[in-house]
């Protein structure tokens, strides 16, 4: 029974650690064949200097974004799901830091690990607003309280591709083919100020949603893409 339960548990890391080092592969290998432009850096250059930032980007916007700022050394709170577990597998072989949890799962309790990283740590974090079963396109409060704690300024960014498959999934998921332009485009940072009353947060992440928006919508229709 023994040798039988450490067979399990050592097929079902070797199976993780497969799954984390061929996602890895495979964006590395998209990504790497991309002309890349980046828009309105200027508008976060400050915040993300000082490393003291949340990037807050759709979970749809997931692959350049995660290959471009891989090595970061950011804290990313990723959902314990199936999908989630592979997400992290990749995360940690970009070189960020995983805490597991989501608005439906050890939401309160994943959040505060979070705060409590970012403060001890002074890294940058990142969150996805939708993630991890949606509402598409709609921010959950949890990214507004992380940066109300830490103090940090949330960066929102988005990104698009001008060849590009889109998935039948909830999120609307894209994954650019290779050898194809992209453009990466930051929004307006928001900071979130720590004396404010819960009532008053609402109007954060109305703004927050809006931005974010803003910048896919503005990405997406330069390629000619509507994607709704």
């Amino acid at each position: 029974m023994v040798n039988r339960q450490s067979s399990i548990v050592w097929w079902d890391r070797f199976k993780w650690w497969l799954v984390g080092c061929l996602g890895k592969g495979l964006v590395d290998l998209i990504c790497s064949t991309m002309r890349i432009q980046v828009v309105d850096f200027e508008k976060a250059r400050a915040e993300i200097g000082s490393r003291r930032f949340i990037f807050a980007f759709w979970h749809s916007r997931i692959v350049v974004l995660s290959y471009l700022y891989r090595g970061l050394g950011a804290a990313i709170l990723v959902s314990k799901s199936k999908d989630g577990e592979i997400i992290a597998q990749i995360l940690q072989r970009q070189g960020q830091e995983t805490i597991r949890g989501s608005t439906s799962r050890d939401a309160v309790r994943a959040l505060a690990r979070l705060i409590k990283t970012l403060k001890e740590e002074t890294c940058p974090g990142v969150v996805v607003p939708d993630g991890p079963r949606g509402p598409r396109f709609k921010v959950q409060p949890g990214v507004i309280t992380l940066a109300k704690k830490t103090g940090y300024a949330i960066v929102p960014v988005s990104y698009s591709a001008n060849r590009l498959k889109i998935f039948a999934s909830w999120d609307r998921f894209i994954l650019p083919y290779p050898f194809t332009e992209g453009r990466v485009i930051y929004g307006t940072p928001i900071s979130v100020p720590g004396d404010i009353d819960p009532d008053e947060e609402d109007a954060y992440r109305i703004r927050l949603e809006a931005e974010l928006n803003h910048i896919t919508k503005t990405v997406d229709r330069y390629y000619g893409h509507r994607i709704d």
